[in-house]
């Protein structure tokens, strides 16, 4: 009987880890089209979320010190400016323009045309050399832009303005990820770890962001009643508590993330990216009224039919080569943080499963 109930807990725990990624990556999504309704900022609102990720990444490597009794890695200004600052000027702009789409579009038309990221992330990968050409690829994108197509033709609630900053802001996310998975790789930075890498990012991606945010929105905020031209505190209070959530959210999804990629595999997290694609349209529908024709949805599962072939691909081919520059094992003293902790049986069973995966980038 103790077979059995060992992998009933392994499954118990995967269900309960992409529950949890789940609440915080569909969650950050409603929660910025929800308040782009009233407070139509998008920008400041990137910039406080940055802010508040930086604060919450350094606190996290603060007790990852105590705990470990080990330093973490702090670049020097060279490779900061040389190295860091390409990935986090790329990842501003996807972020930036992702939420400043949600002005215009639907959250069903936002998470159709965000999954044509992995075009531009496949053609990065190829372009660095990161992938290896294969005939199926040619499927994998037919397949995906096909789709994306049968989802736009005709809706009823399409905006081109939305639909094109949704659409750079993908390709400029394949040049984010590859990018970050370049920068990962590099083992002599030592930014393997997300909390180290996210706490590395964050300052450029502010000081990036900040010139575009001055320029569409500076004028406007300064004289919104929003911020600061209000008469009563509690107006100030409210819109900097709703900006407070989106941080945690954004920062609880990179953690979720990382706890589900380290717990179970790369696979693991694409799969659940795809069924979190289908719950997200499902959402959108039912709580925000968004409308699809037949023609909608079977366009959407043409897509989804791309990247679950673009996802098995990987896992095959990875099967079949040896491992990354370097894979975050389960055994690593990164992961010796309370909150990581498991029993010695699951971080070996986890450790052997890993092994086997090649480390991945995915959008989600």
């Amino acid at each position: 009987m103790a077979c059995p109930v060992h992998f009933f807990c392994r499954g118990l725990r995967t269900v309960g880890l992409v529950l949890f990624y789940y609440v915080f990556s569909i969650g950050i999504t409603f929660y910025n089209k929800w308040l782009m309704k009233g407070f139509r900022y998008p920008l400041f609102m990137t910039l406080v979320h940055l802010a508040i990720n930086f604060c919450l990444s350094a606190l996290t490597r603060r007790a990852m010190t105590c705990w470990t009794g080990k330093p973490r890695t702090i670049l020097s200004w060279k490779d900061y400016l040389r190295k860091v600052a390409p990935t986090a000027l790329a990842t501003a702009l996807d972020i930036g323009l992702s939420n400043w789409s949600f002005l215009f579009i639907t959250i069903s038309l936002y998470t159709m045309t965000k999954s044509s990221a992995v075009l531009f992330i496949l053609f990065f990968s190829l372009v660095f050399k990161l992938e290896e050409p294969n005939p199926f690829l040619i499927l994998v994108v037919l397949l995906i832009s096909c789709g994306l197509f049968m989802f736009t033709f005709e809706s009823t609630q399409f905006n081109l303005k939305g639909f094109t900053m949704v659409l750079v802001a993908s390709f400029i996310g394949g040049i984010r990820w590859t990018l970050t998975q370049v920068l990962m790789q590099k083992a002599e930075l030592g930014l393997q770890h997300p909390i180290d890498a996210l706490y590395h990012l964050q300052p450029l991606m502010f000081a990036g962001l900040f010139p575009l945010f001055l320029y569409n929105e500076g004028l406007s905020l300064g004289t919104s009643d929003k911020l600061f031209r209000v008469t009563e505190l509690s107006p100030v209070l409210y819109s900097l508590s709703t900006l407070s959530v989106g941080g945690l959210l954004a920062f609880g999804l990179g953690f979720s993330e990382f706890l589900l990629v380290s717990r179970t595999s790369s696979l693991t997290l694409s799969i659940s990216g795809i069924f979190k694609e289908v719950c997200t349209l499902i959402l959108a529908a039912a709580l925000m009224g968004d409308r699809m024709s037949m023609l909608n949805w079977l366009g959407f599962t043409v897509c989804l039919c791309g990247i679950s072939l673009h996802v098995g691909l990987k896992t095959y081919y990875s099967k079949n080569k040896g491992p990354s520059l370097r894979q975050l094992n389960s055994k690593s003293p990164e992961l010796a943080f309370p909150l990581l902790r498991q029993s010695e049986d699951d971080r070996d069973d986890s450790a052997a499963e890993y092994e086997d995966e090649e480390q991945e980038i995915t959008l989600h």
